[in-house]
């Protein structure tokens, strides 16, 4: 099936140029919100070190937070690198390349703030209750992330692609 058939199908009756444009900004406005994660976890982590306790962490934790801060950098990198893709293909009539590697990229992104969060989470849960509180913590938000960001949007599209969900 085409995609002017795609797009006949859904209602939306639009030229393939149109879908990718379509699809082009609602790929930025997820970026945004994964953006502003990113950038509330970032910041909470930058200005931990400026903290008094900071110096009584031990190694443990601060190879975590270490390995969270580098994670909050590359996930940034992430969410940027649409941009700075956009801005390398511009009016290079490669839109198609620019959805398609936003698209992973936007997934690499989500990855990067779930792994971000269950970091963060269990150095909060480490330094305040202990290390079996921050692994326990850590392996909890893991699963629950796995299943919500993982499990969920898989299930819906097999229901989806089976009939028992309305289409887009």
């Amino acid at each position: 099936m085409s995609s002017t058939d795609d797009s006949a199908r859904d209602g939306r009756h639009e030229s393939a140029a149109e879908k990718l444009d379509r699809n082009w900004m609602e790929l930025l406005q997820e970026l945004r919100v994964l953006q502003t994660g990113v950038q509330i976890m970032a910041g909470f982590l930058l200005t931990l070190p400026f903290q008094a306790r900071f110096g009584t962490l031990d190694d443990f934790q601060i190879t975590l937070y270490l390995a969270n801060v580098t994670l909050a950098a590359l996930t940034t990198a992430l969410i940027l690198l649409p941009v700075s893709v956009h801005r390398r293909l511009f009016r290079q009539h490669l839109r198609a390349a620019l959805v398609s590697s936003a698209d992973r990229l936007a997934k690499a992104a989500l990855a990067g703030i779930g792994l971000l969060s269950v970091g963060t989470s269990a150095l909060v849960f480490d330094v305040t209750a202990g290390r079996t509180a921050g692994l326990t913590a850590g392996a909890v938000l893991l699963a629950t992330l796995l299943i919500l960001l993982v499990y969920v949007p898989t299930r819906l599209r097999q229901r989806a692609r089976r009939g028992n969900l309305p289409g887009e």
